[in-house]
């Protein structure tokens, strides 16, 4: 199976999973104080969402392996495919009603990301990307920014939930800050890379992300022409993910190198 054909099962899964999340929620508006608490929510909404998706993987794909947030899961075998699947990218937005959450799955042959989908579940947009046939959101085949200046971009990022961690991201954007347009934090990292990979924002980095979080967003951020990497010749991965174009790749890592972006708890 390509890497098309795997795409087309992560849409259709994503859409299902999606529609989950969105009435576990509804639902969960009505029953906060005679059933259970809104926090609980949206730790059952992960978890059924998640099970959701392996089920329908399994019934598509017998044989294939799963990463998932919520249950983890085993190592792809050689010439096997591995799904990573984050059920609800977002979850205090989730928790909130913020619409920026989303159901992210790409699919893993011979240890390469070949396919993935994001589907905002609050709004319904999807952005998607296949292995050397480009990211596409709509219909239309993305680009990221033409931004050429760090001074005048629009660099998003997040921060952990452990304090200590917290606490060091806030002084790097405290000194970043003035170098460029402005920061935003959105609270999903798989819809910051599409936001980069459309050119929303012109650039994205973060410390902490995990395996789930930067699959399928991390793709469609590369098969738009995107740099996608850690810092100082090391690959993205959870010491640090920047996404940027070209143009603005080399200043703003050389800035966060200086600023220990990647240090730190």
């Amino acid at each position: 199976m390509n890497e098309l054909e795997l795409l087309d099962i992560a849409v259709q899964v994503a859409a299902d999973a999606a529609a989950t999340a969105v009435r576990m929620r509804a639902e969960a508006i009505t029953q906060v104080g005679t059933k259970s608490t809104i926090t609980d929510v949206v730790t059952a909404a992960d978890r059924a969402v998640e099970q959701q998706v392996v089920a329908a993987l399994a019934a598509r794909r017998p044989g294939d392996t799963v990463l998932g947030e919520e249950f983890g899961g085993a190592s792809v075998s050689a010439g096997g495919v591995r799904w990573v699947v984050d059920p609800i990218d977002g979850t205090v937005n989730y928790l909130y009603g913020l619409p920026q959450y989303a159901v992210s799955i790409a699919a893993e042959a011979d240890g390469q990301i070949v396919a993935g989908v994001v589907h905002n579940a609050a709004t319904g947009k999807v952005w998607t990307a296949a292995l050397g046939h480009g990211a596409w959101h709509e219909g239309r085949r993305l680009s990221g920014s033409t931004a050429t200046e760090l001074a005048v971009s629009l660099v998003g990022t997040g921060f952990a939930y452990a304090k200590e961690r917290r606490a060091h991201q806030a002084g790097v954007v405290a000194r970043l800050l003035p170098q460029i347009r402005d920061i935003r934090r959105l609270g999903a990292a798989a819809l910051d890379l599409c936001a980069v990979a459309e050119g929303q924002l012109d650039a994205y980095y973060e410390k902490g992300l995990a395996e789930w979080d930067l699959a399928a967003g991390g793709l469609i951020a590369r098969e738009a022409g995107l740099m996608v990497t850690g810092l100082s010749g090391r690959p993205a991965g959870p010491q640090m993910a920047l996404a940027a174009p070209v143009a603005l790749h080399k200043a703003l890592h050389d800035v966060l190198v200086e600023l220990d972006a990647d240090g730190g708890p």
